[in-house]
């Protein structure tokens, strides 16, 4: 059963300064530190942090930098094209604002005893990848780096893999000029080797296949993968409450958990993007529409939990436990 809460979860106000790590004004690196300059909570490579952003905008953004540094926090945002407020809000922030953040959270943890480690990134999937690099390099671990974009303009944090101390660890690949090999990229590793992929889905899903038919365990591939804005849509169902007996329509371009705001009874959620399990809720009727990164795959078979805040259902109906 998922929690019941009058307010989002609590975070701390952080103090902003801003500039650009790409080539466009499509990515910007937001650096968050408190007011007082006093020293951060630690966070680990993979890392990530819900920026809330006004009137229930709550998005999750990667950790971009050196995780050694306690004294300020780094998040490359891209201005999504479809965006429904999240990074127009995140890009809107300027020099001297503030913003309540949540604590840093890992779901996309590094394995230290992994004999090597293959880091790939697409686009501004880079971000918590550059973590990782900063983190292995310092441990005096194997590992190179593997990166995706459309073109050499487009990407972001170039500059700083030319600059970092595993630049020798470092391979860059445009769509323009030459494309990631996976076959050889994934085979070309020794044994007890750890992926690890952020990006586009697609980019995610053929890592993950490829490493698959290689042989690469399940537990040897790991992806971070952020809901996109506007994922929620779909057509309209109910949902009743069992406790209640409450019955509420969930429309076209809301979410369960918006829905049942409006109606009075707020979920207690985190991210917003099925990746942390805050709102996890059973499921005693109906067939759920899984669109979360947090679920098994066993458990999405079973259709007895859901992620309110970003899944849907394929029947009319939904009976969730709350």
């Amino acid at each position: 059963m998922a929690c019941l809460c009058a307010e989002a979860c609590g975070g701390r106000y952080v103090a902003i300064t801003r500039g650009c790590p790409a080539n466009t004004g499509d990515v910007v690196l937001l650096t968050l530190c408190r007011p007082d300059g006093g020293a951060l909570p630690p966070f680990q490579a993979g890392a990530h942090l819900d920026l809330h952003l006004g009137h229930n905008l709550v998005r999750p953004y990667s950790l971009y930098g050196d995780p050694a540094d306690r004294h300020h926090y780094q998040l490359g945002i891209l201005k999504a094209a479809q965006s429904q407020g999240g990074s127009l809000a995140a890009h809107a922030l300027q020099l001297g604002d503030e913003v309540w953040v949540g604590e840093p959270r890992n779901l996309f943890a590094l394995e230290m005893g992994a004999k090597h480690s293959l880091l790939i990134g697409g686009g501004i999937g880079i971000t918590p990848i550059l973590a990782m690099a900063a983190t292995l390099q310092a441990a005096g671990r194997s590992f190179s780096l593997h990166y995706c974009a459309r073109t050499r303009q487009q990407a972001a944090f170039v500059a700083a893999l030319a600059q970092s101390s595993y630049a020798s660890r470092v391979r860059l690949y445009f769509s323009d000029e030459q494309r990631l090999a996976l076959d050889s990229v994934l085979a070309d590793v020794p044994e007890n080797t750890h992926v690890y992929v952020c990006g586009p889905a697609r980019l995610m899903d053929a890592v993950t296949a490829q490493a698959s038919a290689l042989g690469y365990r399940r537990e040897q591939i790991h992806q971070e993968c952020f809901a996109a804005e506007g994922a929620t849509q779909g057509a309209a169902f109910d949902v009743t409450i069992a406790s209640s007996g409450l019955r509420v329509r969930v429309a076209e371009n809301q979410s369960i958990v918006e829905a049942l705001a409006l109606n009075g009874l707020k979920l207690c959620v985190s991210c917003k993007q099925g990746i942390c399990g805050s709102c996890l809720t059973d499921v005693l009727e109906g067939e759920p529409d899984h669109r979360d990164s947090y679920l098994t795959e066993e458990e999405r078979a079973a259709n007895r939990l859901i992620l309110p805040c970003c899944s849907r259902a394929k029947s009319s109906h939904l009976l969730l436990d709350l």
